[in-house]
């Protein structure tokens, strides 16, 4: 029999921080919300991360980025690549799920240092960032499952193709009049 103990404190670690989404209405414009997070993709016989910044209200991967490991100054690398390319106004929502590497007080800070509002899944309700775990479900579905990468740049390419060429520029997305997210983008503009 395997007994298992609580640690104490570590609830309260994990309490810190708020889901601002469920505040907020849906975004009518880009730039307003962005949700981010990270998935494991094999390569070879080594896991990589993933990590990606989606617009919540076209559904567009904004940026992305593969990572030998998950730490806060790889999602501050994407966070301030994204950031120059977009440029937000102050209190865009950036929300995310409880994952360590979010978390990070150096994120905490970098998005304070952009008057960005950081929100985070509630405790328990893993849907709560479900735009993100959708994009990583198609993505896994539609290009990972059942593909064999032997090197790091056979996955950075065909990601490339999938995300810049494919998702962000043709895929049709029920939630946003199956259009893509570019041309979603450029409508509203």
């Amino acid at each position: 029999m395997t007994v298992t103990r609580r640690a104490p404190g570590l609830r309260q670690f994990q309490q810190d921080g708020e889901n601002l989404r469920l505040q907020s209405s849906f975004p009518k414009a880009k730039d307003k919300q962005w949700v981010a997070d990270l998935t494991y993709v094999k390569v070879g016989s080594q896991y990589h991360y993933l990590i990606t910044i989606m617009d919540v209200y076209s559904r567009r991967i904004l940026g992305w980025s593969l990572c030998q490991s998950r730490t806060a100054a790889d999602v501050i690398a994407l966070l301030r690549r994204v950031i120059l390319k977009r440029h937000p106004d102050p209190g865009l929502i950036f929300h995310t799920d409880r994952g360590i590497e979010f978390m990070a007080y150096t994120l905490q800070e970098e998005l304070a240092r952009h008057g960005l509002k950081r929100s985070y899944n509630r405790l328990g309700h893993c849907t709560d960032n479900a735009h993100m775990d959708s994009f990583y479900q198609s993505l896994k579905g539609e290009l990972i499952r059942g593909r064999i990468f032997n090197r790091k740049q056979d996955l950075r390419s065909a990601l490339s193709s999938y995300i810049d060429g494919f998702y962000n520029r043709s895929r049709l997305h029920s939630g946003i009049g199956y259009t893509n997210p570019i041309e979603y983008e450029n409508r509203a503009a």
